[in-house]
């Protein structure tokens, strides 16, 4: 029979090879070994093994189904996360989508704001040089109709005070180059009416002053009466 003291010593031994480094536990093999209870020793090491086993078996077991849960789990996550990504691509694509519509949209604000910008710009400018522009008109209209006093003053009037308002145009230096051109046409018709006229007094001088003594005679025998 095995004493309690070999049995304590096997326990003891069978401890510290479950938690020594197996590479330290050479020197205690060797004591079981000087012994005489080496196969006794062998035995409760082999029960001791076959323990251990079952207890692996038994937690791989308890695990086994927690491992398969997890990995149904995962193939489940890998199925949404399929989804998802399926989701993602299409909203973006979505987005892109939407994303060039609105660039065109906003190109097409740019520009009609833009054009927006340049009809009011062409606006200012047209009600700047329209008053030039009618003044003008009726400078010519004046000289056509030989009101030449209206049309000199009308003539200052574009050369100082309207003309400057418009000097970054082509047209306003045009026109400016022609004022002394229509000034010097005025003053030309104007001297050659007065010329004309004095001539018609000259020529008709004498019927004229028979005229007026004829009414002057006229009136005096009507005095006389």
């Amino acid at each position: 029979a095995e004493s309690v003291e070999t049995a304590a010593e096997h326990e003891r031994i069978l401890r510290e090879i479950e938690s020594t480094d197996t590479a330290c536990i050479g020197p205690t093999l060797r004591s079981v070994y000087d012994g005489a209870e080496h196969q006794r020793f062998l035995e409760k090491l082999e029960a001791r093994i076959k323990s251990h086993d079952r207890e692996i078996e038994k937690m791989c077991n308890f695990h086994y189904q927690g491992f398969v849960d997890s990995i149904t789990e995962l193939l489940k996550v890998r199925s949404e996360a399929g989804k998802v990504k399926c989701q993602v691509v299409a909203t973006n694509k979505q987005l892109q989508e939407a994303g060039k519509e609105l660039v065109t949209e906003m190109e097409e604000l740019t520009r009609c704001r833009v054009q927006q910008r340049n009809i009011a710009t062409t606006v200012d400018k047209l009600n700047l040089c329209l008053p030039v522009l009618e003044m003008y008109s009726k400078l010519k209209e004046q000289m056509k109709a030989k009101r030449y006093y209206p049309a000199l003053k009308m003539l200052d009037v574009l050369e100082q005070e309207y003309l400057p308002l418009v000097s970054q145009y082509r047209f306003s230096r045009l026109m400016l180059d022609t004022l002394p051109r229509l000034r010097q046409e005025i003053r030309d018709v104007s001297m050659s009416d007065l010329n004309d006229f004095l001539e018609s007094i000259r020529k008709h001088s004498d019927k004229i002053g028979q005229m007026a003594m004829k009414q002057a005679r006229g009136q005096g025998s009507t005095c006389m009466c």
